[in-house]
């Protein structure tokens, strides 16, 4: 009840919870959450054909835990303990989103703030909140072109007891495979059920 441990479905154990997080950084060196979500993410590589990750906010960056992918894969520059600016992953802006306002100006106060990578995406707090609160108000967060040009992703936040941020589910694809807005809202709408899935499990909810 008190968010400190979880149930493993798949190997039936049980496993340290999100409440243990605030405890120390013990709980990220036995961390249950990657083996939460990993056969999440192996059905979503299934469902979908796409690479889809699992990801933390670590103060202004995002840092994947997980990588699945199809066998023929886009290569891309995320991987397993890769960092990239948060603002310009989907996966960083669905946690950010997450966030309350003020966290976020505390994270982006000014321009020197933010990191460009292809001249794509928010270059100041101005663009930043008027993004999150678009992708707030819809429930999952896209980015084209931000990390890698010809690279797409669409995510959603995975929230924890408390309803802050635990992680983040996303899923990367070539731009022109699903260029259609209607085609992307339909696989974010996927992604955001696996997620709300993850986070039905962090909170020990078993038959999630």
């Amino acid at each position: 009840a008190e968010g400190f441990v979880v149930h493993l479905p798949e190997a039936r154990p049980y496993g340290l919870g999100v409440g243990a997080f605030e405890l120390g950084s013990a709980y990220l060196r036995n961390d249950p959450l990657e083996r939460l979500a990993r056969p999440l993410l192996t059905r979503l590589v299934a469902q979908t054909g796409q690479t889809v990750h699992l990801g933390v906010l670590h103060g202004r960056e995002t840092l994947y835990l997980l990588k699945e992918q199809p066998r023929r894969a886009v290569p891309l520059i995320t991987d397993v303990g890769v960092r990239l600016p948060a603002h310009l992953t989907a996966s960083g802006r669905s946690m950010l989103a997450a966030l309350p306002r003020a966290q976020v100006r505390a994270l982006y106060p000014n321009r020197d703030a933010f990191v460009d990578r292809t001249g794509a995406g928010p270059t100041n707090p101005t663009e930043l909140r008027e993004l999150l609160a678009q992708e707030r108000a819809r429930g999952w967060a896209e980015e084209d072109g931000h990390v890698s040009a010809g690279i797409a992703s669409v995510a959603a936040c995975v929230l924890d007891y408390g309803q802050r941020p635990a992680a983040a589910v996303g899923c990367t694809f070539a731009s022109s495979a699903i260029a259609a807005d209607g085609e992307r809202a339909a696989l974010a709408r996927v992604v955001r059920a696996v997620a709300d899935r993850l986070a039905r499990r962090l909170a020990g909810t078993r038959n999630s």
